[in-house]
């Protein structure tokens, strides 16, 4: 099945990914690992909620944990360039027939909350409240020293629907890889804001969220991370990694929150500004795809993955045998 020509004037224009909102059962815990080990800063709390942000970062936040019955994520959040941008796609998602609510969000202005094609929960904003640059103030720095949110990372049953969808929204197709037999695609990675994704979707059990990513500064960062993480209690966190994937080219290390939720730290892919870039097709048998060097994934990897607050899991459409660690 041939990926659709990118759409470069899409009906309102999302500009990046902004923000995940993780159902978390304990607060205290996951402000020890998401905070006092991963490094990301605490710009408020309360006995409901944790706000956190990236080096980097100069809106409020990029994670919101919520305190929760059950782990679950509750919306992937993203910036429109404008207010006009926002009503734009308010009007494009009530003309598909989706639900369309305009909510309020502590530190943002108006915000709505929509679903994409597969039922994954969304919301689009314009204004976050802004914050001091804290870039440059190296005695904060500590964990992986996260710099910003990267991309979302998905399971999906269908992975050319979930192509076609984001496509119409925008969103261009960098990579992606192929079932030969069928021509169907068994992932893709999809960005707006210049990187190799804002989001990508996998094809499995879904809709669930794989992964949430974390930019670092260096290879070395991740090294760190991983001897503190094997000296203060959580060596049984760590999942995949440390590696290379083929796909992105990207520098990565999987690790898993306290409540399941999986982090990827995550640094040295490269930039896909140019609107006509072709994207790059990786045969699905290809073991590099996955891991250009490095051990293979263990079962959780493709296994595992966080659900959707209010939203049914359904079978994928294509099976295949992933590349799994003995």
């Amino acid at each position: 099945m041939a990926l659709e020509a990118f759409n470069l004037y899409p009906d309102f224009n999302v500009l990046r990914l902004s923000h995940v909102e993780l159902g978390v059962t304990d607060l205290a815990r996951s402000k020890a690992f998401y905070a006092d080990t991963l490094g990301l800063q605490v710009t408020d709390e309360d006995g409901e909620h944790i706000y956190l942000r990236a080096m980097e970062e100069r809106g409020h936040h990029c994670v919101i944990l919520t305190k929760s019955a059950q782990p679950e994520v509750y919306a992937l959040s993203f910036k429109v360039f404008s207010e006009a941008d926002l009503d734009k796609g308010a009007a494009y998602f009530r003309d598909l027939d989706y639900p369309v609510e305009w909510v309020v969000r502590p530190y943002q202005g108006r915000t709505f909350r929509t679903r994409d094609n597969s039922g994954i929960p969304l919301e689009f904003y314009f204004k976050m409240d802004r914050l001091a640059p804290i870039h440059q103030k190296y005695a904060l720095y500590h964990g992986v020293k996260p710099l910003r949110i990267d991309h979302f990372n998905c399971f999906s049953t269908d992975v050319d629907a979930s192509v076609s969808f984001y496509n119409k929204l925008g969103f261009r197709t960098t990579e992606y890889t192929e079932d030969e037999a069928s021509g169907r695609l068994w992932a893709a990675w999809m960005h707006r804001k210049g990187g190799v994704h804002d989001i990508a979707f996998t094809c499995g059990r879904g809709p669930r969220l794989h992964h949430t990513a974390f930019w670092v500064p260096t290879p070395l960062n991740i090294i760190d991370l991983l001897d503190l993480m094997a000296t203060t209690g959580y060596v049984a966190n760590i999942e995949r990694g440390p590696g290379r994937h083929g796909i992105s080219n990207a520098f990565f290390l999987y690790i898993l929150d306290p409540d399941g939720h999986r982090i990827e730290i995550y640094c040295s892919d490269y930039q896909t500004v140019d609107p006509d870039n072709e994207p790059i097709r990786w045969d699905l048998k290809d073991p590099q795809r996955q891991t250009l060097w490095g051990a293979p994934a263990p079962r959780s990897w493709f296994e595992h993955g966080s659900v959707f607050a209010g939203s049914a899991v359904g079978e994928p459409a294509l099976t295949a045998s992933p590349i799994i660690a003995p």
